[in-house]
């Protein structure tokens, strides 16, 4: 049995042949035999994944959020997995608290014995690790993606708040009722969060559900209607943390084992990122203890 694998998505915006060397190096010091893998299309990081079962012991990924959303779907239950940031924002090695540098990231991983057991999301039948929403951070991803990848590579944080702006703009500020929190409420959009901070914007958190935790159940934030006055309110909620538990504009419902939305109209639904399509519908569901992920040693 191979110690364990790498797998890497080389057409993540940091990721050069270069730094896989470095990552692959750091991995064999710490006394595993390694070996690595190449994405070479979409979904391709699931199949690999998949493939290789429960043959190893240790799966790392070197990416970004689609390449980690990837492997979520497709591990063996019983393989633990490092994540090793590579792609622009790298939302979950972050949020498990690890160093945003690929090469002291695969370091620390490779000579750490630590392992913490997360829940997952799924949604329609797609997992996620981190976040997923309907409505307009859907449609922000699904814009950013429309401005074109340079080989393969997504635009970065700047493109994402200049696209967000302009939605808000053609929208005049203001956000109404589009879909049904089933049992609960009319509501603009939602966001579903596995942990907090939800995603980062450069070096800022973005901590729209703070009560969420990787070991929890879901959280959904999905606030009631948005006119222009609130935006700065919003903002606020979003980079403090604050505010939204309480507030009578937004249903927050935390520790969710399940939750079900329908939408007016056809509406973008994403998951860690990634475009899922046009939904009328989306159940939202907690895997609890799902995952062994590798983390630092205190």
């Amino acid at each position: 049995m191979t110690d364990a694998a790498l797998i890497v998505n080389p057409r993540a915006t940091r990721v050069t042949p270069e730094l896989t060397v470095a990552v692959e190096r750091e991995l064999h010091a710490g006394g595993q035999t390694v070996e690595t893998l190449l994405t070479e299309r979409p979904r391709h990081a699931a199949d690999l994944a998949a493939a290789l079962g429960s043959s190893v012991e240790r799966l790392y990924v070197l990416g970004g959020d689609g390449a980690y959303n990837e492997v979520v779907n497709g591990v063996d239950e019983d393989v633990a997995v490092g994540f090793i940031p590579g792609g622009s924002t790298s939302v979950l090695p972050r949020a498990l608290g690890l160093p945003r540098d690929p090469v002291e990231c695969a370091r620390l991983l490779a000579r750490s014995e630590r392992e913490r057991c997360i829940s997952l999301g799924r949604v329609n039948g797609r997992r996620f690790a981190f976040g997923a929403g309907v409505g307009l951070d859907a449609e922000l991803v699904r814009r950013v993606d429309g401005l074109g990848r340079h080989d393969g590579r997504r635009a970065g944080d700047v493109a994402f708040v200049r696209t967000l702006v302009g939605i808000l703009a053609r929208r005049l500020g203001r956000l109404q009722p589009a879909m049904t929190v089933l049992g609960r409420d009319r509501v603009a959009f939602a966001l579903v969060a596995n942990c907090d901070p939800y995603s980062f914007a450069g070096p800022l958190a973005i901590r729209v559900a703070p009560r969420a935790r990787f070991e929890l159940g879901l959280d959904l934030v999905a606030p009631r209607a948005v006119a222009p006055w609130q935006l700065p309110k919003v903002a606020v909620w979003a980079l403090a943390g604050r505010g939204q538990t309480s507030s009578p504009h937004v249903l927050y419902l935390h520790d969710l084992d399940a939750v079900e939305i329908e939408c007016d109209v056809p509406t973008p639904l994403q998951a860690d990122g990634e475009d899922l399509g046009d939904v009328v519908s989306a159940r939202f569901e907690a895997e609890r203890d799902a995952l062994r992920v590798l983390v630092g040693d205190n």
